[in-house]
């Protein structure tokens, strides 16, 4: 079967090519908004798509000397971008397209991998072509075994990267026979393995926030247009990359041991995005509890649930196993010994503690094993499966299928 993947190396340009590339994404975020206003103002009136603003796009570019110095596929890809964006829009996948601001970094994609050259020179380092850039040099050199399709070239807090996205052909995976596993989400502990205990995060941007608020007063005190500004406004960038690395680095090992150890694994099927949105209400009907909202929407997102559910997708079906999805509701208030649901079983935020049957054990062990359960009831996994996770948990097996029936 053919996959697509994607290896990031980081760039060092030398002036001149840090300066072109600059100018490009320079020039793509101008294109982008200047493509977006035109829709806006004149799109239900015209019936402007892709195809008649790209024409008015190589016209604009032989009256403009600095938009055609840019490479042409760059650009047709911006507008490819926003029709794009305009589509999930109308198909309500996502929100009205955005102005881009200068401050969110550049990224711009050249859509004909055969133009990208990719070549090793040292041990973990190598160059790579560009059109109208030349070679550039990068670090985290891997054979690529596979085509190049695309390369997206983006600047994160003043250090650019190259995503290399190839296609190569890999043998259909053996199907694993390993247990499956139900894997509760949580704040306290980021997740929790059915039999298998907890697994807390690092809290990356938590252990952050302190330092966050100093450099950002600094912001607040320089003035705006100034060098001065320009470096502190970096300098919080660069801590917001740092957080962003450490949280990625501690997914990606849990998912990686999650897909190598489990045959499947069951998660809820949680709406994250509408777990987050903020309680403050409007100023006819103002929230309650607003600080104390804010502070678990922050936690929940620091803790990276969505990254995590899409790392172990992939990872997982490489190695042959499958990801599950059940319904989330009451999982952490379902006994699962007897299968009885009430808010009161949840004695504390830690402590779960059934008012039937008297089983008490941590709130999250609880929940994995209920959400592992439940894809048993919803046929999703055969009850052998059921027997083999009962036998690595420890559990009774006569009680625990009792409580699937």
């Amino acid at each position: 079967m053919k996959i697509q993947r994607a290896h990031v190396v980081r760039l060092y340009p030398d002036l001149a090519q840090e300066d072109f590339l600059c100018q490009i994404g320079g020039a793509t975020r101008f294109l982008w908004n200047l493509a977006l206003e035109q829709r806006q103002t004149w799109g239900q009136r015209h019936g402007l798509n892709r195809f008649s603003q790209s024409k008015e796009l190589t016209q604009l570019r032989s009256d403009v000397d600095w938009l055609k110095a840019c490479p042409s596929q760059v650009l047709q890809q911006v507008l490819n971008d926003l029709e794009k964006a305009f589509r999930n829009f109308f198909s309500r996948r996502a929100g009205f397209p955005k102005f881009r601001k200068k401050s969110r970094g550049a990224s711009f994609r050249f859509p004909d991998g055969k133009s990208a050259l990719y070549e090793r020179l040292t041990g973990k380092g190598g160059h790579l072509k560009l059109p109208k850039i030349g070679w550039v040099r990068f670090r985290g050199w891997r054979e690529i075994p596979g085509q190049i399709r695309n390369v997206t070239v983006r600047c994160d807090a003043g250090q650019w990267f190259a995503a290399i996205q190839y296609e190569h052909d890999v043998p259909e995976p053996a199907r694993k026979t390993l247990p499956a596993v139900g894997i509760d989400r949580g704040v306290a502990a980021t997740i929790a393995v059915s039999g298998q205990g907890r697994v807390k995060g690092p809290d990356a941007y938590r252990k952050a926030m302190k330092r966050l608020a100093r450099m950002q007063h600094i912001v607040a005190r320089r003035k705006k247009g100034s060098q001065n500004r320009r470096k502190a406004v970096l300098r919080v960038a660069r801590l917001h990359r740092k957080v962003r690395r450490i949280r990625a680095d501690f997914l990606h090992k849990v998912s990686h041991w999650l897909a190598k150890n489990h045959g499947t694994l069951v998660f809820e099927d949680l709406k994250i995005r509408n777990m987050v949105r903020s309680a403050s209400g409007t100023v006819a009907e103002p929230g309650r509890n607003v600080r104390q909202k804010a502070g678990l929407n922050r936690s929940i997102l620091d803790q990276g649930w969505g990254l995590l559910r899409l790392f172990s997708g992939y990872k997982t079906a490489a190695c042959g196993g499958q990801c599950l999805d059940v319904p989330a509701p009451n999982t952490s208030r379902e006994c699962r010994m007897c299968g009885h649901i009430s808010a009161e079983n949840r004695a504390s935020q830690a402590r779960f503690s059934c008012v039937r049957c008297g089983h008490a054990e941590n709130a999250d062990d609880n929940a994995s094993v209920v959400i592992v359960k439940r894809a048993v009831d919803n046929g999703l996994l055969p009850v052998e499966a059921m027997r083999q996770h009962a036998r690595e948990a420890g559990i009774s097996v006569g009680s625990l299928l009792a409580s699937c029936q």
